[in-house]
């Protein structure tokens, strides 16, 4: 009697552990996918042993996390920084440029602007000097006046500026060129700088981000271009190459590719040029 017992509390005991086990175990599913590129007229080629990663988030919706924890440079505050008048700080704000060295940039100045911006009007002058254009008006005043005659000084300034502002309405081929003499003043590069180094910040954060808080899994592929992942929970992952490059011939891409896991199942996803973020990017 207690050998029948025993075996029958052995069995019961073990109908239970199975009955236990057996969710946990179905819960969960298998991935597998193969990545290949095909360059500009050739044939597909395998990614080979390359680090794909397992994400439970978009890297895409990483990458812009992280860049709201760094907002991108506020442009009004830079043009409030720049060592230049504050004529050209008004001006810069209610323009949509910071190229004042684009060749452009004169069909945007108006002969107001000219005259009342000083680095403007500064570099209309150089641009004209040495008599390039017939008739231009120069200056009768000098610096001496301004401290011995500023009645005087102000008024032959006065007339000058007048004068100057009915040659630029009435000779706009004479505003042509005045980009070679703003280089100098145009804050274009250092906001590009400005930007480029916060991408830079971004870019090096997010892959972190991404690796810390939201990776399930990562696989190298084999020679085939070929990976799987075992035991992932059931749910929605992304099949991401992060920030980085895969290649071949003429072609460099990163996959963020969506895949849903069932369980006791195995999801299967091919990784190619038609599903890259930037094949994606451009279909928008």
């Amino acid at each position: 009697m207690r050998k029948t017992a025993w075996f029958l509390f052995s069995l019961l005991v073990s109908s239970l552990v199975i009955a236990i086990c057996a969710p946990a175990q179905t819960a969960t599913g298998s991935l597998e996918f193969t990545a290949r590129i095909t360059p500009t007229a050739a044939r597909p080629e395998p990614v080979r042993q390359f680090t794909f990663y397992v994400l439970t988030r978009s890297y895409t919706d990483i990458v812009k996390e992280a860049e709201q924890r760094d907002p991108a440079p506020d442009r009004n505050a830079f043009i409030e920084g720049l060592t230049v008048s504050q004529e050209l700080r008004d001006w810069l704000k209610n323009h949509d440029t910071l190229d004042l060295a684009s060749p452009d940039v004169d069909k945007l100045l108006s002969p107001d602007d000219i005259i009342k911006v000083p680095e403007f009007q500064r570099a209309y002058q150089r641009a004209n000097t040495g008599s390039v254009t017939m008739g231009m008006p120069k200056p009768k005043y000098t610096d001496d006046m301004k401290t011995q005659h500023p009645e005087k000084y102000e008024k032959l300034r006065q007339d000058y500026l007048a004068a100057l502002t009915k040659f630029v309405r009435t000779h706009p081929e004479s505003v042509s060129g005045i980009e070679l003499e703003l280089s100098e003043v145009s804050p274009q590069r250092k906001w590009t700088a400005l930007q480029s180094e916060r991408r830079k910040r971004v870019l090096r954060v997010a892959p972190d981000l991404a690796q810390l808080r939201f990776l399930a899994a990562k696989a190298d592929t084999d020679l085939e271009g070929r990976a799987e992942v075992s035991r992932l929970p059931a749910g929605n992952y992304w099949i991401s190459s992060l920030n980085l490059e895969a290649s071949a011939g003429d072609m460099r891409v990163h996959w963020d590719v969506p895949v849903t896991v069932a369980a006791g199942q195995t999801a299967r996803v091919e990784l190619s040029n038609l599903n890259t973020t930037e094949a994606n990017a451009s279909n928008r």
